[in-house]
């Protein structure tokens, strides 16, 4: 009988392979990622749990030093069956044993597993959340991977567009009319410049807290030389007046970031910025195209959804983002594993953060 070990994982494409093999595969678990977060001064910490047979679990985690309370983050992991219980407890325990050797009060988890998953083993519901929790996501294949395992034929542009919303089929169609063109930048690291200065005007207009401009050039310079990035650029007239950075990795793509011009409100750029960027992962042969995170959902009496609370985040992109169609996914809510006493510091704080603002 072979004992499960956790050590730190040193081979890059072990890493990727394993995530690679998984039914839920965020890059943001991937090396590369690390990497990124490595070229943005934090450091990575990348532990692999194996029982000498195989790979059952990784998890790449972040030390964080917030003034809330220094903990360890880890998004969108860790990277393990939620039905391998030994293997989640390995893996968090070594994580807590590198926690409390940085000085950390807790771990924070925000796991991709389904809502329904156990939680990890230890953990509590966290005050706030980390990354997007409900998740729209558009199945690229006539067998929705991310809901039964084994491989399906590509679905058809013509089923796509038939399942969109019809105003946003209209306006895919109006933008072509328009003259909008949408290219994949052949040269990322150097247009990221349009991509800025729209984030930016996005960023004041929506007011909220983005990514640095650092961070955006870490994972545009290291993913892109990969084909794991593509930088959309959408021009009208010869201006750009949307962008976008989408991420696709271990068959699937994602929609990371966005940014769009308020000058031009009816040419309707970001439709068929999105609309390309779709059919360039069918062609890929990717079975899922991930839109990312959306305001939770209320189901009314004719089954039509309605956004639960207009004041989150997200509700400003939710019709945008549905209107291509596609399903929800509803991920297992951000877990604490408490490490000291002045966590309860942190939590309480949160608490009321939380409280003040809605969310």
């Amino acid at each position: 009988m072979h004992s499960l070990t956790v050590t730190a994982a040193t081979d890059h494409s072990a890493w990727d392979a394993f995530l690679a093999a998984q039914r839920f595969r965020p890059f943001l678990q991937s090396w590369t990622m690390g990497e990124v977060y490595r070229d943005v001064g934090q450091q990575p910490i990348r532990l692999e749990a194996n029982d000498g047979t195989r790979v059952r679990g990784i998890c790449l985690a972040l030390d964080v030093p917030a003034r809330r309370g220094r903990h360890l983050s880890v998004p969108y992991g860790p990277v393990v069956d939620p039905n391998d219980r030994e293997a989640a407890a390995a893996i968090l325990e070594a994580l807590s044993t590198e926690a409390r050797a940085r000085g950390c009060s807790f771990v924070r988890l925000s796991p991709h597993w389904p809502r329904e998953s156990a939680p990890p083993p230890g953990t509590l519901p966290a005050p706030l959340h980390l990354l997007a929790e409900e998740i729209w996501y558009l199945p690229l294949r006539s067998v929705d991977p991310w809901k039964t395992e084994g491989g399906s034929a590509p679905r058809t542009e013509e089923e796509l567009l038939a399942g969109m919303r019809k105003t946003v089929r209209n306006l895919i169609r109006r933008a072509e009319k328009e003259g909008v063109a949408v290219e994949a930048s052949p040269d990322p690291v150097a247009d990221l410049r349009h991509f800025i200065a729209l984030h930016d005007e996005t960023r004041k207009r929506h007011k909220f807290t983005p990514y640095s401009n650092a961070f955006f050039r870490a994972q545009v310079e290291r993913f892109a030389p990969r084909k794991e990035c593509t930088l959309y650029l959408a021009r009208w007239q010869g201006t750009v007046i949307a962008a976008s950075i989408h991420m696709h990795a271990f068959g699937e793509t994602s929609y990371h970031h966005g940014a769009s011009s308020a000058g031009h409100p009816k040419i309707p750029a970001s439709q068929l910025l999105q609309w390309t960027a779709i059919k360039d992962a069918l062609r890929r042969g990717d079975g899922v195209y991930n839109f990312w995170g959306i305001a939770p959902q209320v189901s009314g009496a004719d089954g039509e959804r309605a956004i639960a609370d207009r004041r989150h985040p997200f509700a400003g992109v939710t019709l945008f983002k549905t209107g291509f169609g596609g399903e929800l996914l509803p991920l297992l809510h951000c877990r604490d594993l408490p490490l000291s006493p002045t966590y309860r510091l942190t939590r309480a704080f949160e608490f009321l953060r939380k409280w003040k603002r809605g969310f």
